[in-house]
């Protein structure tokens, strides 16, 4: 009898701690912390095995380094000059210091204990990392909000596969696109709140603002936001009206407190559009204050009469577009010299429109543009059946928006796959439905499979690679393999320059960060934009024959130069012009006011000495 009770005792005790678990696991926090650890524990074990560099790969991160590092050494929060980037005077970034502030601090907190570069690589290893819990929140939140405790969990597992075969919650990632995607994660949660509660807007217009001060990207994402937010209240009325005063007033006041904390004083009255400036503060503050007035003395109005208003308020945040930011109308980027266009913009991967990409590479596609496609249809679908129609009207628009900036350029598919992870969470939450109904359908478990599959851009983008290995031919298989790529970029390449007075470096663009980051050298070139001076100087040196070539690096003051033949610009320039002084010294033609420096032979520069011509 004491054996069968004690059987049962445990049975009983088992039972329990099982029940506990599974309670566990429908309550918010305690699952987003396991997900979060667990996820975090994978990429870091994943990730650090493999890697030889701190830094992330992207020149961004290398570039936030050395910002951060000036940061550091005592250069101003507003000061946001790279002093050592481009011609005479330097460059001004178009980032924000909201981003370097956390990293800085970590740097200097690790550095209490730690010598200064062990601090950098902890600190560049927490920070992206530490972003991985508020992202999966905000999913986590999205999906309870709009399918309970399943959606919850699948939300949870598609958003942690997402993060975790990218590239922008992994170590060393310190450019400030984690951050962003956890903003349009916390927009997109806050907007499904089914109670419509006012803590819950106010939370999305301070994501909105933050968003915006800290990258122009998401701009139109916002702006999709704040519309969405606009036509809810028209429609709605009186019911939506402390949800949007909350939102339009967080966001008046949010973006003007980031304006005149991260706005240089002396840049006040300049527009850009690349950055946070007065046009993107004006619009903002303008369209949540009128949004605040609106909500405030027309939300008792007949529809008509608010869609009337709302009108207005779009009439006037328009106007005041045209007045303030007419430029910001248009593409940031229109401005960009087209020898710049030519030689370096469209051999940017992120910045390649889908039709490029078609051209170029179409099997990458699908990883790309599918899943939020997918979303989409299953947004149109759930409308037009009158499923849950204003969740999916409200993740159709934002997928719609954030799809169609991605055909513009392919990196916007990072925040469509995001979002499409709702709907999608949905549909194979209803799909397992049926499945389970049926167990012994061998069509409704094989369509929930592929439903599961085709919800994750990582599924796609293996399935595009696999094809793309079974389309070679046999003439590709059988061909010699290239030369194994050597580095011109590694601190060991650079080694060279460590034997040089401080000066100025000639030298491709993918090589500007590096050579920021491993030396004190100032550099003419690195893969910004804004330094459309410095960039088109180099490429004029590379073209240019090498008498004339001589008469850029005397003019500029620059002391060494850096030749790159396996560059992929380099290359482009030595093709175009073939007398050009990079095609010559391709041939080995060296003119004499170059001196070689000494090369090691497993790196794949040649760096020269500029020795100005007596006369």
């Amino acid at each position: 009898m004491n054996a069968v009770q004690s059987i049962a005792h445990a049975s009983s005790v088992t039972g329990a701690r099982r029940g506990g678990v599974r309670g566990l696991l429908t309550r918010l926090w305690p699952t987003v912390i396991a997900y979060s650890v667990i996820l975090a524990a994978a990429i870091l074990i994943t990730k650090l095995s493999g890697a030889t560099d701190y830094v992330g790969p992207d020149n961004d991160d290398g570039m936030r380094l050395v910002e951060v590092r000036d940061f550091l050494a005592g250069q101003g929060w507003f000061d946001l000059m790279q002093y050592r980037l481009g011609l005479d005077g330097g460059t001004l970034m178009h980032w924000s210091r909201l981003i370097d502030l956390p990293i800085a601090s970590l740097i200097w907190f690790f550095g209490l204990f730690v010598p200064h570069e062990t601090a950098e690589a902890l600190a560049l290893g927490v920070w992206p990392v530490s972003l991985i819990l508020p992202a999966m929140l905000a999913m986590a939140v999205a999906g309870r909000r709009i399918g309970g405790v399943a959606a919850m969990h699948i939300s949870l597992g598609l958003t942690g596969l997402a993060i975790y075969t990218g590239n922008r919650f992994a170590p060393g990632a310190i450019d400030h696109h984690n951050a962003q995607l956890t903003l349009v994660a916390t927009m997109i949660a806050m907007l499904l709140d089914p109670e419509r509660r006012a803590w819950s807007y106010a939370v999305a217009g301070i994501a909105a603002a933050v968003a915006i001060a800290i990258g122009a990207e998401t701009t139109p994402f916002v702006a999709a936001v704040c519309l969405t937010i606009a036509l809810l209240w028209a429609w709605e009325g009186e019911d939506f009206a402390a949800a949007a005063r909350a939102f339009g007033l967080a966001l008046a006041i949010a973006i003007s407190i980031l304006f005149f904390a991260t706005v240089p004083p002396r840049l006040y009255s300049m527009v850009t559009c690349d950055n946070f400036s007065l046009g993107y503060y004006s619009l903002a503050a303008i369209g949540g204050g009128l949004l605040l007035f609106s909500a405030v003395f027309a939300s008792r109005l007949r529809r008509p009469l608010r869609f009337a208003a709302l009108a207005v308020v779009g009439a006037g945040v328009f106007g005041s577009a045209i007045v303030i930011a007419p430029q910001c109308l248009s593409d940031p980027l229109a401005s960009l010299d087209p020898m710049l266009v030519e030689l370096w913009l469209r051999n940017v991967s992120e910045a390649q429109s889908f039709f490029v990409l078609g051209r170029t590479d179409p099997f990458s596609i699908g990883g790309f543009y599918a899943a939020g496609l997918f979303g989409i249809a299953v947004c149109i679908f759930r409308v037009a059946q009158r499923d849950r129609v204003q969740i999916h009207l409200i993740l159709l628009f934002l997928l719609m928006t954030s799809w169609a900036i991605a055909l513009v350029q392919v990196r916007g598919s990072t925040f469509s796959n995001l979002i499409s992870i709702l709907p999608l969470a949905l549909l194979i939450i209803d799909i397992k439905r049926i499945s389970n109904g049926d167990s012994e359908n061998v069509a409704a478990a094989f369509i929930y499979i592929v439903t599961v599959l085709a919800s994750a851009p990582a599924a796609w983008a293996v399935g595009g690679g696999f094809i793309s290995l079974q389309m070679e031919n046999a003439a590709q298989k059988n061909a010699a393999k290239p030369p194994k790529e050597i580095s011109c970029t590694s601190q060991a390449a650079l080694a060279p320059l460590a034997g040089l007075p401080a000066g100025l470096i000639s030298a491709p663009s993918e090589m500007g960060v590096p050579i920021l980051r491993f030396t004190k050298n100032r550099v003419l070139s690195a893969p910004y934009h804004r330094n459309q001076g410095g960039m088109l100087t180099e490429l004029h040196i590379g073209l240019a024959e090498p008498q004339e070539a001589e008469a850029f690096l005397k003019g500029t003051g620059v002391t060494a130069l850096a030749f790159c033949p396996g560059d992929l610009q380099t290359r482009e320039i030595a093709k175009l012009k073939p007398d050009g002084l990079y095609a010559q010294l391709g041939k080995g033609n060296i003119p004499p006011y170059l001196e070689p420096l000494p090369k090691a032979a497993d790196v794949g520069v040649q760096f020269f000495r500029y020795r100005p011509a007596m006369n």
